[in-house]
This record gives C-alpha cells, structure tokens and sequence, in this order.
C-alpha cells in the first residue's frame, strides 16, 4: 500500500508529467494570443521541455516567463521573418499553380522545396534559439545547418509535428471534438516536449563535454563549436 501512494510511484510521476505539459500547453496558448509574442512563446515553451527531457525542471512558470523575457526581442524578430516568408512563399505558390505547361511544373517543384526548407527551419529555429545566445543570423543559419546534418531526426520530428493535421481527417465527430479537446489542453506542449527528446541529442553535439551546463548558453558557443567541428 505504501508502493502504491508513493509519489515515486511510475504512475505519480507519469501524471506529475501530464500536468506539467497540460500547465505549460495552456501558458504557450495564452502567450501566443497577442501574435506578436508567438516567437517568444514557443522559444519558452522549448526552454521548459529541453529541461524536463534532461529531468533538470521544477518550476514550469518560472522557468517559462524566464526565458519568454530573455529571448523576447530576438524571438520576436525571428518571428516576423517567418511569418513574412511563410506568406510570400503562399502567394507565390499561388501564383505558380496558375501557370500551365513545363515552366509552370518546374516552379512548382522549386517553391514545394523552398515551402519544405521553410519547415525544417521553422522545426529548429525557436529550440536552437532557447539553447543557444547567438545573433540571429547565426541561429537562422544554425537552424538551417542542423536540419541538414541531422536529416532523419529532422524527418521523424516533422512527422511527429504534423500529428495535429491528421485529426481533422478523423470521421466520428464526437471523437474528434474530444481528440481536439486533449489537444488543445496539452497538445502543442506534448509535441514539443516528444521533440524535445530529438533535439536534446542533436544539441549534444555541439555542446563541448568538458563545459558545465551554466556554460552551454555561452554567445558563440554554438558557432565555435562548428568551426572545431
């Protein structure tokens, strides 16, 4: 019986975990509302689940407005870039599908490919950035280098990513109201934190071993370490 209440318990721990996630889904959501602040929100929410995959968190919240304040100017940036190139990249798409004939198949192609980069680095770009203290230019070309040289991790973490498209093709409606419930209480967190589990080994990488943890988030740590490399 004492096995059973214990707060060491497998099933304790795993709903400890739940409500973690459910926590950090719900502050990401709130956060994201003024569109602006999504970059920062998402780079916070990484910041959270990178440690809770390492075990090194306790403090959700506080770790969260933490890091959403100190990566609030470049994750902001970051993220109006994004959302620029996400919409040029749209509108030309448009237009290219409007095109007939060999020209008009061949951009298709290039802009499909383009829209995939943009993926890749849309996957890294606010993870590395909550890792990582660089310029923004470096973590864009960071990002863009690390889903490059670790393609099947980046692969897998965009399937895992695109989870949530795959729920509107269910057929039951009341089953897809209740999917879509879960999800939006603690979905977007559980993906993150599933990725968490790539990037945590990804990230090793680039992290020199004989460095403590308070010196991983050195400002040119992450470009340094490339050019050893």
């Amino acid at each position: 019986m004492d096995r059973l209440f214990n707060m060491d318990n497998k099933f304790f721990v795993f709903m400890g975990k739940i409500a973690d996630l459910i926590i950090l889904n719900l502050l990401c959501l709130v956060c994201c509302l003024p569109i602006v602040t999504v970059g920062a929100s998402i780079t916070a929410m990484f910041y959270v689940t990178l440690k809770m995959v390492r075990n090194e968190e306790s403090y959700i919240v506080k770790s969260f407005f933490k890091s959403f304040k100190e990566n609030f100017k470049q994750a902001t940036i970051i993220n109006l870039i994004m959302l620029v190139t996400a919409l040029l990249l749209v509108l030309d798409l448009r237009i290219v599908n409007q095109l007939e004939g060999t020209v008009g198949q061949v951009l298709h192609v290039i802009f499909i490919a383009f829209m995939l980069l943009y993926l890749m680095i849309f996957l890294y770009i606010y993870p590395v950035l909550s890792k990582f203290y660089n310029s923004i230019r470096n973590t864009f070309v960071n990002a863009f280098l690390m889903s490059i040289r670790h393609l099947p991790y980046t692969i897998l973490m965009l399937v895992i990513s695109a989870i949530p498209i795959a729920i509107w093709f269910i057929p039951n409606t009341s089953i897809l109201s209740t999917i879509l419930m879960l999800f939006i209480m603690l979905g977007f967190a559980t993906i993150a934190y599933c990725n968490s589990n790539f990037f945590v080994k990804i990230f090793d990488n680039y992290i020199p071993k004989e460095e403590d943890a308070d010196n991983t988030e050195n400002p040119d740590l992450l470009e340094n370490h490339e050019e050893q490399a």
